[in-house]
């Protein structure tokens, strides 16, 4: 089990508080913190402007809002080097794989699959990506 001093900080945003609720307990019982929790854009570039989270978990569809908006805003604003974003939805991935592929999101998870070992696995990828010269992980 990770140390608290390594675990991976996440902000969850979501218009559902079902949502934010199972997926803050799931991912806490894996071991990443859950940081906070927003359910409109501006609640969410503020919450992750001022917790600074490893990684941001964001639903495409946010009520009348965008999350593939609220992507491109974290990614504008997150510095020079952006916390990387993970795309959620309800609906099948086929559905939204051109916004998912137009985006800065580092990868998408169905809500029926999160869970803080695929977080963690998006997230290595994606750090692999980056880093083209990088050994291969043992994972």
């Amino acid at each position: 089990m990770e140390s608290s001093a390594q675990r991976l900080r996440c902000f969850i945003v979501d218009d559902s508080v079902e949502f934010l609720d199972a997926g803050r307990e799931l991912l806490e019982r894996g071991g990443i913190t859950v940081v906070g929790v927003a359910s409109t854009s501006t609640a969410a570039l503020r919450g992750v402007a001022a917790l600074g989270p490893d990684v941001t978990l964001v639903d495409i569809e946010l009520g009348e809002e965008n999350g593939i908006e609220l992507a491109e805003r974290l990614h504008r604003h997150g510095g020079t080097v952006p916390p990387p974003v993970i795309l959620t939805s309800a609906r099948a991935e086929q559905d939204v794989a051109e916004m998912i592929a137009a985006s800065h999101a580092v990868g998408f998870l169905p809500k029926s699959a999160l869970s803080s070992g695929a977080i963690r696995e998006l997230l290595l990828a994606a750090e692999d990506q980056r880093d083209p010269l990088s050994e291969p992980r043992e994972r």
